[in-house]
């Protein structure tokens, strides 16, 4: 039976023995088979509603009939059924259809109900593979994680990570995929209930697919190539002996960066060198019979799937073909393991090989540099002529090629003096422009050009300071392989050519002076760098902030601002204080920086170093023209902190019973005073009874979060404590007694935020004078009730008395008529 409310009428759902027990209502669901009930046992029986509707909430019972003639026990049990509406929704993202081996994949699932009864959700992430499915991961229902047997060893490694977000989404992260983990996935969300007596009930799950995944091989993806690093494109190259041999090993693959590679060079079928995927050169040459002759290898990491491979002093034992071997592995562990040793192999391939020649017979030819045209002053043409003679041995089909390289002179450019690849022309023609002239080149304010077979022209249109030094062109060989590619055979290097004019050098002159002092920690400290400038014409500042504890210490980069008005934190900067740190143009040649909030940290020393850069033309890139450095600025003080004073007050120090004692703890601050935010006190008030000894207690406290704690008292008085202001603290006796009586006096423990470390700071502890509380004992007050009390139950007594003795009076005594007694004396005394 049910009944939809508890006070209403049960309706007859179904029984075992009756099939037209049935309410008209339910005939129908029985009959379908809807609603049926199921005998387990001999003593059990179980309803089942296989389609539950909003009209099945409600108390239920099942009840027995009995046939004993006595009852004992019950006959009948009920039970609560509440029907919730299904609003379990899975909606997941659907994961990238292919993912390289190695990388880490996102399967994001968002799993929401309607909380219209207490209820909990799980989410349970499974992979199908043909006709078998494995769970991966169940979370909750109690925020429990359960990992299925195939995946429990990658979560505990950290390679299966449960990422929960907002509003119901959840990520399951596989980190460097395997091919094992491809196939299809499904997201299932299921809602819970938990029953009394700690049973969790299903009550619905939602099954989503989410879609399916192809895991790429690495070994698919993987690339490698090897080639001559002169000649990229080239699979053969001819040396001579003695020089050296350097190949490039490029590796290349969808995720690269989640492989490990072990990469080794093979001379034929011989082992050169091996580099470990720790990072570990391995060398396999042997000393003995001719390999003795061979050149020495040595094997280098250039970059991400970059690796050379030098080979020094080659001989005609060092000829054949070279080639690349590249075994990728991937860690098998999770990220948090940091690798764990579990590797697996993914690919294994080799590169075409490259055919090495070492020819005996170089070219040779003779180089002569000289000036067409020399600068006497800054921005006139410069132009340098390389010819090429005596040219022997060149092979049918060679050509020459040019690299032009400038030294500056000392004092200016860079200091040591470096040679500069200003750029090149190589057996084809095609121009490699150097790092530092690119720009220069792509303008056309520099041109380097061929304008006969055997001569080349350097060309600057503006000739700049730091242009003038030493110009050498060395001409390059190249013969034709037997694949038909370019490759050099042998390179000869000019005499220098000096190119320079008499010109004054710019000198910079910068002062630094301060703005604002830094007396104490939290102030401001700024300073202004101003520039001062000789034989420059117009030019744009790069500017330094730079300082030091003290004069041997190490010097640290607080801020750089670039010509162009870049803004960048050095890396002694804080991340969190950047914002108090300031550095603006103020003027044509003059810079401030700012630093709020000093701490004890920033005290030394600080000073500007400033770089003057110049533009041949507009558009163009900066040139460095001269440097200099001002003088240094301290920033010196010392942290004293705040001083504290405390005193107590009462307006009142004598009351009557039961009446409020308020007694006030002013806390004031002098010296470097904090902010109001950054000021706490923890205030204490101690008791010393009138009668009862010298014996001190703490009645009440307050600590600096402002939590209020009392003691246990033998009183029936109240106490409170109240923050008045800032500084003021109020303690309120409630319903005060004569045990009250006594001397009262309050301890304080100031905190503040050190404006110099940041840090709350404990202060010292404070002990205020002491204030006497006397509780009067009032003689009337006392006495009043008591006489009114007595004076109207005596007034009582006495109308009672009169009263009664009114009745009485009327009551007991009769009224007889009175007789004259005789004369006759004798007679009245005999009668009598």
């Amino acid at each position: 039976m049910m009944s939809r409310d508890g006070s209403g009428t049960r309706i007859k759902i179904i029984s075992t023995f009756d099939t037209s027990y049935s309410h008209p209502s339910l005939s129908k669901r029985v009959a379908s088979g809807d609603i049926s009930v199921v005998r387990l046992a001999d003593n059990e029986v179980e309803l089942k509603i296989a389609e539950v509707k909003p009209l099945d909430a409600g108390l239920y019972w099942c009840q027995t009939p009995s046939t004993d003639s006595v009852i004992s026990g019950n006959y009948e049990a009920q039970v609560q059924l509440t029907v919730i509406p299904n609003t379990l929704r899975v909606i997941p993202q659907t994961p990238p259809q292919e993912i390289p081996e190695g990388s880490d994949l996102t399967l994001s699932c968002n799993v929401t109900r309607v909380l219209t009864h207490p209820t909990y959700l799980s989410v349970t992430w499974s992979l199908k593979n043909g006709a078998t499915s494995e769970e991966i991961l169940t979370f909750g229902p109690q925020g429990d994680v359960f990992t299925g047997a195939k995946f429990a060893r990658r979560y505990a490694d950290g390679g299966i990570r449960l990422v929960p977000g907002k509003n119901g989404l959840f990520e399951l992260v596989i980190s460097r995929v395997m091919t094992s983990d491809g196939g299809t996935y499904e997201c299932n969300g299921t809602e819970w209930t938990h029953e009394n007596g700690g049973k969790w009930i299903k009550i619905v799950e939602n099954a989503k697919e989410m879609g399916t995944v192809r895991v790429i091989p690495a070994g698919q993806s993987l690339s490698v190539k090897a080639a001559p690093s002169s000649s990229p494109s080239s699979t053969s190259q001819v040396l001579s002996p003695g020089d050296t041999l350097t190949l490039l090993c490029s590796v290349t693959a969808d995720n690269l960066q989640a492989l490990a590679l072990e990469v080794t060079w093979l001379a034929g079928d011989r082992d050169i060198v091996t580099m470990e995927r720790s990072g570990v050169v391995i060398s396999n040459t042997s000393a003995g019979g001719a390999q003795g002759k061979r050149g020495d290898a040595s094997l280098e990491r250039m970059g991400a799937g970059e690796y050379r491979l030098g080979v020094r002093g080659v001989s005609s034992e060092d000829g054949g073909e070279y080639t690349c071997r590249v075994r990728a592995f991937i860690d098998k562990g999770g990220k948090s393991t940091g690798g764990g040793g579990r590797w697996h192999m993914a690919a294994e391939k080799k590169s075409s090989p490259v055919s090495i020649k070492v020819a005996q017979i170089k070219p040779s030819f003779t180089l002569t540099l000289e000036p067409v045209l020399n600068p006497q002053m800054t921005a006139e043409p410069t132009e340098l002529a390389c010819h090429v003679t005596n040219i022997t041995h060149l092979p049918l089909g060679g050509r020459l090629g040019v690299k032009w390289e400038h030294t500056t002179l000392p004092g200016i450019g860079d200091d040591p003096q470096t040679s500069n690849h200003i750029g090149s022309l190589d057996g084809n023609g095609n121009l490699l422009p150097g790092s530092m002239y690119s720009e220069r080149l792509k303008s056309g304010a520099m041109s380097l050009t061929r304008v006969q077979p055997n001569t080349f022209k350097l060309r600057i249109l503006r000739t700049q300071e730091i242009d003038m030094g030493l110009y050498v062109c060395t001409v390059s060989a190249w013969g034709v392989s037997s694949q038909g590619d370019m490759m050099k055979t042998s390179e000869y290097q000019s005499s220098p050519v000096t190119v320079r004019w008499d010109t004054k050098r710019p000198t910079l002159n910068v002062v630094a002076k301060r703005i604002r002092e830094a007396s104490v920690g939290g102030s401001t400290f700024e300073m202004s760098c101003t520039v001062a400038t000789e034989n420059l014409r117009e030019a744009g500042y790069s500017v330094l902030i730079q300082s030091q504890e003290s004069l041997q210490s190490n010097v640290r980069t607080i801020m750089t601002l670039s010509p162009d008005n870049v803004l960048q934190h050095g890396g002694a900067t804080d991340p969190n204080r950047r914002d108090s740190l300031v550095l603006t143009k103020s003027g044509a040649a003059e810079f401030r920086f700012r630093l709020a909030g000093v701490q004890l940290s920033d005290r030394g020393y600080y000073w500007c170093d400033i770089t003057a850069w110049t533009k041949q033309q507009p558009g163009q890139a900066w040139t460095k023209a001269t440097s200099a450095e001002s003088n240094k600025v301290r920033i010196d003080f010392q942290e004293n902190g705040p001083s504290f004073s405390i005193d107590i007050q009462s307006d009142d120090t004598s009351v009557y019973p039961s009446k409020t004692a308020k007694m006030e703890c002013s806390l004031s601050v002098s010296g470097s005073s904090p902010k109001t935010d950054d000021l706490a006190y923890e205030v204490r008030w101690f008791f010393t009874r009138l009668r009862g000894g010298q014996t001190t207690t703490q009645v009440a406290s307050v600590d600096r979060f402002g939590i209020v704690k009392t003691e246990t008292r033998n009183s029936s008085s109240e106490i409170s404590i109240e923050r008045i202001d800032t500084h003021k603290y109020l303690l309120n006796i409630f319903g005060t007694q004569d045990s009250d009586s006594g001397e009262y006096y309050c301890m304080a423990t100031p905190w503040y935020l050190s404006a110099s470390t940041g840090a709350w700071t404990q202060a010292g502890e404070l002990t205020s004078s002491r204030v006497f509380l006397t509780v009067q004992f009032a003689v009337w007050d006392s006495l009043k009730l008591p006489l009114l009390y007595g004076a109207a139950a005596s007034l009582g007594v006495g109308l009672f008395s009169l009263v009664l003795g009114l009745v009485c009076a009327q009551c007991c005594c009769r009224n007889t008529t009175h007789t004259p007694r005789s004369r006759n004396k004798l007679m009245d005394l005999e009668m009598d």
